[in-house]
């Protein structure tokens, strides 16, 4: 692989200096990144880290035409001691995998997916804000055979970047309204769903901006069969609170296997607070929480990583959680993600890897 080449925008001495004293989520980019090709004949080729810029693309690419794209999303966290540690890379490089296999594209052995991500986040170290900032990291692949004719492509890009990020909602660690769809369907079992492909979130554009637009922060996807069971809100998945265990929908294929998921289930289970994978209907939980029953709702994701849910509009009518107010369960599960990925606990489960 061959060397970085900073480019004007920053200097390994400076980079962190310019970053702004709030920063936002997806916006600004460190200098470097990294890429390699694949062809059919000579599969994975040429790794190399380069600066940051715009890709050329063959305007009959595949991937502009078809959507043949995969891409994962984790975080490098600053810890007070000088040292930036990854939370489960290995569980992204595999998820990764398993979006190629579903999307027909190559796949790539995890350990270089991970030799790439460590050694760009260690090249672009300075770009790594102090906590609570993080550096986000983006890989993506897509087609970039030339050609009309719906078939899978022979030829693909591979490449990494990385983003300074601040909190995904810009009110942060707070409470989000949300509506809960009841006409469009996010993906069905036998689809795609549990892919992260561009494509899952592209048919979700329309719900979330009309749900935005009457004042709510994220949007709950319902099951495309029946518009009843509970699958995933927005970009991330849903836990509740329900007889005092938390709980979450199985995934049944159309949902994505999120790494911050498996991480709340596992913690959840090991304190003996939950953990239950089963189906959740919207029914379920309207009622339970004028019951009581249902007494917290939380988001999972790697960008935001728990996100409390104060309420949920369905059929017209506003059903509050706790007042609108954070619960204990989100509170605590974000404190014991958090003080993992910032080193304020040990991690005792190997989900911390060094640069």
């Amino acid at each position: 692989m061959e060397n970085a080449v900073r480019n004007a925008v920053a200097s390994p001495a400076s980079a962190r200096r310019a970053l702004p004293a709030t920063l936002g989520f997806g916006q600004i980019f460190a200098d470097v990144m990294f890429r390699m090709r694949y062809t059919k004949a000579q599969g994975w080729q040429d790794g190399e880290f380069c600066p940051y810029g715009p890709l050329m693309l063959d305007p009959a690419a595949k991937v502009l035409h078809y959507g043949q794209e995969i891409f994962e999303g984790h975080k490098g966290y600053r810890w007070d001691d000088g040292r930036i540690a990854l939370f489960r890379p290995d569980a992204n490089a595999a998820r990764m995998n398993r979006s190629a296999r579903r999307m027909r594209m190559p796949e790539i052995p995890v350990e270089t997916q991970l030799d790439a991500v460590v050694e760009l986040v260690r090249r672009v170290q300075d770009w790594v804000p102090d906590a609570p900032g993080s550096l986000y990291l983006r890989p993506t692949m897509i087609a970039t055979e030339a050609g009309l004719g719906v078939r899978a492509a022979t030829e693909f890009l591979y490449y990494v970047i990385a983003s300074p990020v601040g909190p995904y909602f810009p009110q942060g660690f707070a409470p989000i309204k949300v509506h809960v769809e009841s006409k469009f369907t996010r993906a069905a079992e036998g689809g795609m769903g549990a892919a992260k492909t561009g494509g899952n979130y592209a048919g979700s554009l329309f719900a979330q901006t009309e749900a935005k637009e009457r004042g709510y922060d994220a949007v709950l996807w319902l099951d495309a069969k029946e518009h009843r069971f509970i699958e995933e809100i927005s970009a991330m998945n849903i836990f509740f609170v329900i007889d005092g265990q938390i709980t979450t929908s199985p995934l049944t294929g159309s949902i994505l296997e999120g790494i911050t998921r498996d991480s709340v289930i596992t913690l959840a289970r090991d304190a003996d607070e939950g953990g239950v994978e089963r189906l959740i209907s919207i029914d379920e939980i309207i009622e339970g929480i004028a019951s009581g029953r249902v007494s917290e709702a939380f988001a999972a994701g790697t960008a935001a990583v728990i996100t409390p849910v104060g309420g949920f509009a369905w059929q017209g009518h506003e059903h509050p959680i706790r007042g609108g107010e954070i619960g204990p369960m989100a509170q605590k599960y974000y404190a014991r993600l958090t003080d993992t990925q910032w080193g304020r606990v040990v991690d005792t489960r190997g989900w911390i890897r060094f640069i």
